[in-house]
């Protein structure tokens, strides 16, 4: 966790002090569950001086064919990518998104073959095209969703089971993700769509036990994950890993 993090980038919500103890401890915690389901951590270079590195989801995207290389919204994250490739190219081939594309990996939802792309204020339509055309050799098709009130596609929406998405109905237009069964989080809970499905289980965070429940009630195993100080710098569960399934 670099301590900079206290200078993190923040676009909805107001600073808050970040303990950096608890933050370690809860990244730790973090990296405990992801080994408990059966993974194996790689961790990146330190980047004391870049304080959103943490949240290497932003840097690219991992399918089962390539990695896309990102181009963050935030021009302040770019020093970013470099250890992110550097880690990414033993496992896959690498390709880019190009100027003036600008795309953040948490605006980018994978379902099976569909990818969704949320435009933000960190993602813009240019994005999308690129994407689309580096992923249609490999059988994907990609689509635009429009994002409002939150940073990132999957503030508001991510995969809570295969056929599954939890949904934040305020922060995206719903029907441009028919084709899959909703729960929409709890209304006391509006930051709870950010879930991370590893395997069988799905990765919910602790403060959220409402929306958690809804999971439960749905046959979806879940387990709680403490991430509040993350939150605070606007990231999520999501955020702070790239999960690369091996395929050798």
């Amino acid at each position: 966790m670099p301590p900079s993090i206290v200078r993190c980038e923040l676009t909805h919500l107001a600073r808050e002090p970040i303990d950096l103890p608890r933050a370690n401890a809860q990244h730790r915690a973090y990296e405990h569950a992801l080994e408990g389901l059966g993974c194996r951590i790689e961790r990146l270079l330190d980047l004391p001086d870049q304080p959103d590195s943490v949240f290497v989801e932003d840097a690219a995207i991992v399918f089962d064919e390539v990695a896309v290389i990102a181009r963050p919204g935030a021009a302040s994250r770019r020093a970013e990518i470099a250890s992110v490739e550097y880690a990414l190219e033993q496992w896959r081939p690498i390709v880019r998104i190009e100027a003036p594309a600008t795309l953040d990996g948490g605006d980018v939802l994978v379902a099976g073959r569909r990818v969704y792309v949320g435009i933000s204020r960190r993602t813009n339509e240019e994005a999308a095209r690129q994407l689309a055309h580096l992923l249609r050799p490999h059988g994907y098709t990609v689509a635009p969703v429009a994002v409002t009130g939150c940073l990132h596609l999957k503030s508001a929406v991510t995969l809570a089971a295969p056929d599954t998405l939890l949904v934040n109905p305020a922060w995206i237009e719903g029907a441009a993700l028919d084709g899959f069964h909703a729960i929409s989080v709890d209304p006391s809970e509006p930051m709870a769509a950010n879930v991370l499905r590893i395997g069988d289980v799905t990765l919910c965070a602790a403060a959220f036990p409402r929306t958690r429940e809804r999971l439960e009630q749905r046959g979806i195993q879940t387990r709680p994950v403490d991430a509040s100080e993350l939150a605070k710098a606007e990231g999520a569960l999501t955020c702070c890993s790239l999960i690369v399934a091996n395929t050798r």
